[in-house]
């Protein structure tokens, strides 16, 4: 089972700090696909734009960018960790 931890932003969205998937062997895309299909169109809007990971939305897979690795193509098997979180900043 792939576990999904949520930043705190997140949670009003999805009622839930983190979640896990059954979808063996895969890739980000269908993960978020999956949270998407299962949170609704305001998920969809706070972490991708055009199909895109918003800039200020990061993504990590067992701790690693997904931007370091290969974006949405990542691919993510039964046992890792996903964390979604967006950026923070202020001064």
């Amino acid at each position: 089972m792939v576990k999904i931890r949520f930043s705190s932003a997140l949670s009003n969205v999805t009622h839930a700090r983190e979640t896990t998937l059954e979808l063996g062997d895969t890739n980000v895309k269908a993960v978020l696909d999956k949270l998407i299909e299962q949170y609704g169109a305001e998920l969809e809007r706070r972490i991708l734009d055009k199909g895109e990971v918003r800039r200020f939305v990061n993504l990590y897979v067992n701790g690693e960018d997904i931007r370091h690795l290969s974006g949405l193509n990542s691919p993510v098997k039964d046992t890792d960790e996903i964390s979604i979180l967006p950026a923070v900043s202020g001064g």
